[in-house]
């Protein structure tokens, strides 16, 4: 090595050329300014129930602190299985279909590093979340972005897929309801997606964590469509549904010889999940409901003043049908979506995402995450309407009273809140 070599140099160049986290550069932002209300990163302001966390805890009781199998605990598999098919009609072997990850993140990961051959393509609907494309150039593969619009509800076509296959083309990548815009893909077009995905005999990768966080229409998992099962890599997981981000646990289903692969993969460098976490997601799955449907439901409830939050400041606003994000517009204020994002945050300590961190697709609008209570939800739409305003933005009047939507709560879920 020449004395005058920087050590930066000798990092992998694949690993140079690879941004850092738009949404992670913000949140250190956010913790280094104090009185900051943060709608940046999608962490529900949830605890985790205390029945899943008493699971955690008696299972250290009884000893529980070994490796369980590379593939996972066999309870936790099979639970799975069971939800899948109670709740999608998908027949999965615990055995050798599903595979216990470290949460979705890494899910993702193996899956890109199992199938994506050095030059490979992988279709990537955009504005998409902000690990999609650096797992795929990790993998070797090439991304190739599917712009989407507001115009467009967010949503990609099967005309747009057909359009951008090539003799390389290998993987469509999936995320819906999507992270940031909050879309569902309606079943209608789905069904048209995978007919252009069977005739190209492509395979497609899920990220379906935000399925049971649907509050228009509903969630239809690509999988469960004729002829998808065997192609599709499903991934899932816990952190978003039951409030467990920090537990770490995912999971992917799918054809054995795709598990069995990513497994191979697991077993040389995570080597398995916490066997802790594990043993509480066990108990989510088996008596999580009714805390799952509360938040649900408390998400709703913010999501709908969310929408006529933004829209009465000035700001068109997609309206969100999953997930926990709003992607307003910001582009009629003359600032770029980093600019609107630092300005916002040094003005009035209010932390959003920039919308380019979720591809190009994504300047002109910030990703607002409202997994924090209505009171601070409340307060830092007040802030906004003065930051938009002094931009020259027409409001309304600024209207951030909750919508009434206890209609919407089931018995069960009433039962949860109390």
């Amino acid at each position: 090595m020449n004395r005058n070599t920087s050590w930066s140099e000798l990092v992998n160049p694949l690993v140079r050329s690879i941004p850092w986290s738009g949404i992670r550069k913000f949140f250190d932002l956010v913790t280094e300014t104090p009185g900051v209300i943060s709608l940046g990163v999608g962490e529900p302001d949830f605890v985790t129930p205390w029945h899943i966390r008493e699971a955690c805890i008696y299972s250290l009781e009884k000893g529980y602190t070994m490796y369980t199998s590379n593939y996972g605990l066999l309870e936790l598999r099979q639970a799975i299985a069971r939800d899948l098919q109670s709740t999608r009609r998908l027949i999965y072997n615990p055995e050798n279909e599903i595979l216990i990850t470290v949460g979705v993140s890494e899910g993702l990961d193996l899956a890109m590093r199992a199938l994506v051959c050095p030059g490979d393509e992988v279709l990537v609907p955009e504005p998409s979340y902000v690990s999609y494309a650096p797992c795929v150039v990790l993998s070797g593969g090439r991304v190739v972005s599917l712009p989407s619009t507001m115009d467009s509800g967010f949503r990609i076509s099967a005309e747009q897929v057909a359009a951008s296959i090539t003799p390389r083309t290998k993987i469509l990548l999936l995320c819906y309801p999507n992270n940031p815009t909050g879309t569902v893909m309606d079943r209608q077009t789905l069904l048209e997606i995978a007919e252009v995905v069977r005739d190209r005999n492509l395979l497609v990768i899920s990220d379906e964590i935000y399925d049971k966080l649907t509050y228009v229409g509903e969630h239809t998992c690509i999988a469960t469509l004729p002829g998808m099962k065997e192609r599709t890599v499903l991934l899932n997981g816990f952190s978003k549904t039951y409030a467990m981000t920090g537990w770490r646990v995912g999971y992917a289903a799918g054809n054995a010889d795709f598990i069995g692969a990513m497994t191979k993969i697991h077993q040389y460098t995570m080597l398995c999940a916490p066997i802790t976490a594990q043993m509480a997601a066990v108990e989510a799955l088996q008596n999580g409901g009714p805390a799952m449907m509360h938040m649900v439901q408390e998400y709703n409830r913010r999501r709908l003043l969310v929408i006529h939050a933004f829209r009465d400041m000035g700001l068109p606003c997609f309206e969100p049908g999953g997930a926990f994000y709003a992607f307003p517009e910001i582009s009629g204020t003359g600032l770029s979506s980093e600019e609107f994002a630092r300005h916002l945050l040094q003005e009035e300590k209010v932390a959003v995402v920039p919308g380019n961190a979720f591809g190009s697709s994504g300047e002109g609008f910030v990703r607002c995450s409202y997994t924090t209570s209505v009171e601070s939800l409340s307060e830092a739409f007040r802030r906004m309407a003065r930051f938009v305003k002094a931009r020259g933005v027409q409001p309304k009047t600024v209207n951030v009273t909750v919508p009434d939507v206890s209609y919407l709560i089931p018995p069960a879920a009433e039962e949860a809140a109390g």
